[in-house]
């Protein structure tokens, strides 16, 4: 499944971002991270301007975990996401009920593609 991360620019002026975010599971009440981070995909890319209250967005692919054998995945619930904008050291959560595994599977639970207009 392919859901779209939006970030929104909130300031009054013109912002860049270019690159992947960083995103991974989280759980618990103290957010811990479940699995590996999202694997990047495709190619960097170049800046994108954000006007004051425009958007930009990066495509987030979930794997269905119930294709994974329980042994290779872990399966736990999750609450949410842990995003990175890029270039950023600051973390904004988001929250997404739903199932993710706590081991490395094969292959990528979470898959992110560059920031696009």
């Amino acid at each position: 499944m392919y859901r779209p991360l939006i970030f929104t620019n909130t300031g009054s002026r013109t912002c860049e971002l270019r690159g992947f975010p960083g995103v991974s599971y989280v759980a618990g009440d103290d957010g811990h991270q479940v699995g590996p981070a999202a694997a990047m995909s495709g190619e960097r890319g170049g800046q994108v301007p954000i006007a004051p209250g425009g958007t930009a967005q990066a495509q987030l692919q979930l794997a269905n975990v119930q294709n994974y054998e329980t042994d290779a995945c872990h399966p736990v619930p999750v609450r949410g996401l842990r995003v990175y904008p890029p270039g950023d050291t600051a973390a904004l959560f988001v929250p997404v009920e739903g199932t993710g595994c706590s081991a490395t599977p094969p292959g990528n639970q979470l898959s992110i593609r560059t920031i696009t207009q």
